[in-house]
């Protein structure tokens, strides 16, 4: 058998940057006659995100929860968050707030983590020039419940999506799942040019609150909110044209995991409650800072790259004590972190879709040109670090 290493009729290749090394980015492509290598990299065409609909103050979430312990409140008031976007349950006629059951919080995560991802996938088409018809692939991320189908047969059902788009679900892998799912997808679309893939996040964290007054649980609930966000890619054929050119191409990825710290970030059932209760060590942002530097240096690795190449940094706003863990160790400053720093003070932690609403700010600014490099970075259980490298 022949392998033909010339493009298929129809397709054609991209140049590689010449400061990078090619073979780090060829990708296995089956043909009819073989494997054809070939060097299509995936390019991001469009971001969208969305909330829930009500906001809460920190404050207001403490008023809710009605708490009054001193070092509790100063958890929130110390937490860089302003505001978040929540769904919390109803007070009763004495204006008291009572814990939902766990299948009641199925069922908020299911409805929000749908309603939530529509609207994120809607912008992120429209941002990208492209109908829900273009869909190839969809990708969909959730930590805060369980479904079964998977999220992403509700979204092709409540959307109208063309039954024959393939999907894939990644579920329970937490905060750093966003970037987990844009590298699987990125495989998918290398080997499908010219097809439209979106990875969607979608956190009901309003589905994972426990309602007590544990020093535990409120690291928890002073943290994260509720919120989607989605990202469309595309390799090969028709990424230039698809959309206006403000989607870098993505180039390398790199993990880390910390496998001594893997009980630091967790869900457990809590017997009292009778329910999911999430776990936050609050060691966690001292031991993923000091572990950043090594996940950057892997991935800039056989690039030609440093850190001071890299004009963008999209880091998960995991929380203060995060990011200023993250400044530290990489050296940066806190303008290079200023989408983290405004998505946590605007929306608190919202998982696996954090990174999302810091590229889309990055992309309203209208700062990136050509050339630039961006590095894309997110943390969670296991405890895992997960880069991106990527160029305008």
């Amino acid at each position: 058998m022949t392998i033909n290493l010339d493009p298929p009729e129809g397709l054609r290749t991209t140049a590689l940057p010449a400061d990078l090394e090619a073979d780090a980015f060829e990708t296995a492509v089956l043909t009819g006659d073989g494997v054809l290598k070939t060097p299509y990299r995936p390019r991001i065409l469009g971001v969208g995100t969305a909330a829930s609909s009500t906001v809460y103050s920190q404050q207001e979430v403490l008023d809710a929860f009605a708490i009054t312990d001193p070092r509790i409140s100063s958890v929130f008031r110390n937490s860089a968050i302003e505001r978040r976007h929540l769904t919390l349950p109803e007070p009763d006629a004495d204006g008291v707030r009572h814990p939902e059951p766990q299948g009641d919080l199925l069922d908020k995560h299911k409805a929000m983590a749908v309603e939530m991802g529509a609207e994120a996938l809607r912008a992120c088409l429209k941002r990208a020039g492209a109908e829900l018809s273009d869909l190839r692939h969809l990708c969909c991320v959730s930590s805060t419940g369980f479904l079964t189908p998977g999220l992403s047969a509700l979204m092709i059902r409540e959307l109208g999506i063309d039954r024959h788009c393939s999907r894939s679900d990644i579920v329970g892998m937490g905060c750093n799942a966003g970037l987990n799912a844009l590298n699987v997808v990125a495989g998918w679309s290398a080997a499908h040019p010219g097809e439209l893939a979106v990875v969607l996040c979608t956190e009901a964290c309003s589905a994972a609150y426990a309602m007590d007054s544990s020093m535990r649980t409120a690291v928890v609930n002073s943290l994260f909110g509720d919120g989607a966000g989605a990202i469309a890619l595309m390799s090969g054929p028709g990424d230039e044209a698809s959309a206006p050119c403000e989607g870098p191409t993505v180039l390398k990825f790199a993990s880390c995991i910390i496998p001594d710290a893997i009980d630091a970030m967790r869900y457990d059932w809590d017997r009292d409650l009778d329910r999911f209760s999430f776990y936050l060590d609050p060691q966690i942002p001292y031991v993923v800072g000091a572990h950043a530097e090594i996940v950057v240096d892997r991935l800039l690795t056989d690039t030609g790259l440093r850190g001071s190449d890299i004009r963008h940094w999209l880091v998960h706003s995991g929380g203060k004590k995060v990011i200023d863990a993250v400044t530290v160790n990489l050296g940066l400053t806190r303008y290079d972190l200023r989408h983290t720093v405004g998505v946590l003070r605007d929306h608190g932690n919202v998982s696996s879709g954090s990174f999302l609403f810091s590229y889309e700010r990055l992309l309203d600014e209208r700062v990136t040109r050509p050339g630039d490099y961006g590095v894309l970075m997110t943390m969670g259980p296991g405890s895992t670090l997960e880069t991106a490298l990527v160029q305008w």
